[in-house]
């Protein structure tokens, strides 16, 4: 029996593709992005995550539930032995303030797909669907392509969101089942993307260029943060390379929050954390207005 490792399924979404969807997070990701919004994506197998803000310092139920002696108490703070702690969740099922969460859980293709399900009538009223995301989803390469065969037996629309870093082979291999893919571009700029992203661009463009020539409906997604992709030379780069594409001329322009701060701290990954701005509301309407006078159609927000 096919199994993958997801860390969320967000029902009711309306910024993953059209109409209301089930988006389907999937664990893992090859790309380090510094302003990353979902840190518990990157790794592939389950974690713990504490979210400081909910422990009540007078409380110490976890400790006493460990089985494994792997949680102390300092102060106020929670503090996981990472190497002793085997993720048995006693100590989430006995935190009565939701401040310890097991992020990644194993399950079968028939359990996304009976939650799936559950939204049937939101996607028949709204043209909406199911939504792939991340992580990177295409790193489970298999588990993927079993619920798009399910999917695809419900006419149920289906969106990809990826970000293009993986072999050309396994998007294509998944593609004929895939009426949609959100495809997240950074950089255009490769020496600039390496920087803040750790992986070259190359093969991400390569990819994006094979979807359009293979007429693939493609929306392309790009997260403005201040000073780093947002400048004018960064964006008449997005210009020049998205104009060598045949038939992609959606744009959705995202912007960076600083929401899953808390995260990083959460998940002892303080060291991967960095903080950046999004551009200001008249920079946005600037940057909209260049790709809409460069003939594209642009939506902000997702």
């Amino acid at each position: 029996m096919i199994k993958g490792t997801i860390f969320d399924i967000k029902r009711y979404a309306i910024h993953d593709g059209p109409g209301i969807r089930t988006t389907v997070f999937l664990k893992g990701c090859p790309l380090r992005c510094q302003w990353c919004q979902n840190p518990e994506g990157l790794e592939s197998k389950p974690e713990i995550m504490v979210r400081f803000t909910r422990c009540e310092k007078e409380c110490d139920a976890c400790v006493s539930a460990c089985p494994q002696g792997a949680i102390l108490k300092k102060g106020s703070q929670v503090v996981i032995d990472k190497e002793k702690c085997d993720l048995c969740g006693k100590c989430e099922d006995v935190c009565v303030y939701d401040a310890l969460k097991i992020v990644g859980r194993e399950v079968t293709v028939q359990e996304v797909m009976n939650e799936i399900e559950k939204d049937r009538v939101f996607f028949d009223e709204s043209d909406g669907g199911v939504t792939f995301s991340g992580g990177e989803p295409l790193m489970q390469l298999g588990f993927l392509e079993s619920l798009l065969k399910e999917i695809k037996k419900k006419n149920i629309h289906v969106t990809v969101d990826t970000s293009g870093y993986v072999s050309f082979k396994d998007l294509d291999r998944i593609s004929d089942r895939v009426d949609l893919f959100l495809y997240d571009l950074k950089i255009v700029d490769d020496k600039k993307h390496k920087k803040y992203t750790g992986v070259s661009n190359k093969l991400i463009l390569e990819n994006l260029q094979k979807l359009s020539e293979r007429g693939k409906r493609v929306i392309v997604r790009i997260p403005l943060l201040s000073g780093i992709n947002d400048e004018n030379h960064s964006i008449q780069m997005f210009v020049k390379y998205l104009h060598t594409l045949r038939n992609v001329k959606e744009i959705s322009l995202l912007f960076y929050h600083s929401g899953g701060c808390e995260k990083y701290k959460g998940l002892r990954k303080e060291g991967l954390l960095k903080t950046f701005r999004p551009p200001s509301n008249e920079k946005i309407k600037k940057i909209k207005k260049i790709l809409v006078d460069s003939g594209f159609s642009v939506k902000t927000g997702g």
